[in-house]
């Protein structure tokens, strides 16, 4: 999961989680805004989450050791 911190035109959001920034296409969700949580794949934001669920779905990957508090293997 990320969070939109900038958009750079209408194709490109700058993403952050857990402190590491990276951009994400939005040919395949283009109506994100700064502030919306995004799963992204492969460089793809893909869809839209709601802030409670994102958050969730996030402590529950640590909790299962997939991922770790600051790596980037959300993305």
């Amino acid at each position: 999961m990320r969070d939109i911190v900038e958009r750079d035109g209408d194709r490109i959001a700058v993403v952050e989680v857990d402190g590491v920034i990276r951009e994400a296409s939005l040919a395949l969700v283009s109506d994100l805004s700064v502030g919306d949580f995004t799963i992204v794949h492969m460089g793809y934001a893909l869809e839209r989450l709601d802030p409670a669920h994102a958050a969730e779905t996030l402590h529950l990957m640590r909790e299962a050791g997939v991922v770790e508090k600051g790596s980037d293997a959300t993305s």
